[in-house]
């Protein structure tokens, strides 16, 4: 079979749908679904057909994992019933829970970024290819589709910059970070209008860089200077009941335990990183989670989360495999 990636017209036709639910007493289905990623970037949306529980309504494809069965398989077959696909290349992206009325589902999402033979509604559903986006605004979508959205508009690196480090070797930097990077401006030992100036002159040649610049201290002045995020310290996080409206658009929250990706995911941060998973030296006294316990902490948090301490670009696989969005450092960005 020859690997394809087709793109169709956005395709209008009948539903598909499902209910669920929620309460200890309710039933607990555990689902695996499938974000079909075009080189393009758009993303696969089906719909489910008449018949179906939310018939009309759209979401990313798959089904149930049966007892015994391994997420991957399941999203293999799935997809593979439901679209006529084998799945060649995919990796967790996010994992979560959503409470409906009659039952809470657990959504073990995988992208899936290269499949092989030709895609075709095997029950009659629609599909379409759509920008990301453009998901938050597509008519019909079940409310699964937005955690998933969240992790698919942010990149693998997020990039601490360092603490000492001065404005010319943060610019000279910028060329040797990852395409699509978040950079955040972290520099302590500044005092406000010399950090200030710095963000001032980082952001223009970030940005011309494919680069997304996140900002600390004063999330209204970060918001002025064009900066495409704030990032709040877990110190911070604590005092804040909900996310701030006076801030730019993408906030951030550093995070050290599972309560505080819980209280980050329910005050409605965009992301959190959490850490250290690793030994790393600007930590040397503090035990490291491993990826094990990472995995456990973000487990159904339904937030994108980013592993920090000891680890970089050279992690991804073992960021992944704990349903990481991806890693978070300084020391492996800046050599």
């Amino acid at each position: 079979m020859t690997t394809i990636h087709p793109l169709p017209p956005h395709a209008e036709g009948e539903g598909r749908g499902e209910g669920g639910g929620a309460s200890a007493s309710k039933p607990v289905i555990h689902v695996a679904c499938g974000v079909l990623q075009h080189p393009s970037g758009e993303v696969l949306l089906a719909q489910r057909p008449e018949g179906k529980i939310a018939a009309g309504c759209w979401e990313f494809p798959g089904g149930k994992i049966e007892p015994g069965e391994l997420p991957r398989d399941a999203l293999a077959r799935e997809l593979h019933e439901e679209l006529g696909i084998t799945v060649d290349e995919a990796r967790p992206l996010i994992r979560f829970r959503h409470a409906y009325s009659n039952r809470t589902v657990l959504l073990d999402t995988w992208l899936v970024t290269r499949f092989s033979g030709e895609l075709h509604g095997r029950e009659g559903q629609a599909f379409a290819w759509v920008a990301v986006d453009g998901l938050k605004t597509w008519p019909q979508v079940l409310p699964t589709v937005a955690p998933t959205a969240r992790a698919l508009v942010l990149p693998e690196h997020y990039v601490f910059t360092p603490p000492q480090a001065t404005p010319e070797r943060l610019l000279a930097g910028l060329t040797q970070l990852p395409p699509r990077a978040l950079l955040r401006l972290r520099l302590p030992k500044l005092d406000d209008a010399v950090y200030w100036n710095c963000a001032r002159a980082l952001i223009p040649p970030a940005h011309a860089r494919g680069l997304r610049v996140i900002l600390d201290r004063d999330p209204r002045q970060a918001l002025k200077l064009g900066a495409d995020g704030w990032h709040a310290t877990s110190g911070v996080l604590a005092g804040l009941a909900s996310r701030l409206a006076d801030a730019p658009g993408l906030q951030f929250a550093s995070c050290h335990t599972a309560d505080e990706v819980l209280h980050a995911a329910r005050a409605g941060f965009d992301a959190a990183v959490l850490g250290p998973v690793q030994e790393t030296r600007s930590h040397p006294g503090t035990a490291p989670l491993g990826w094990a316990a990472f995995d456990a902490a973000i487990q159904y948090a339904g937030l994108p989360v980013y592993a920090l301490g000891g680890v970089g670009p050279r992690d991804l696989g073992s960021a992944f495999a704990a349903y990481a969005q991806g890693v978070a450092g300084i020391s492996a960005y800046w050599p």
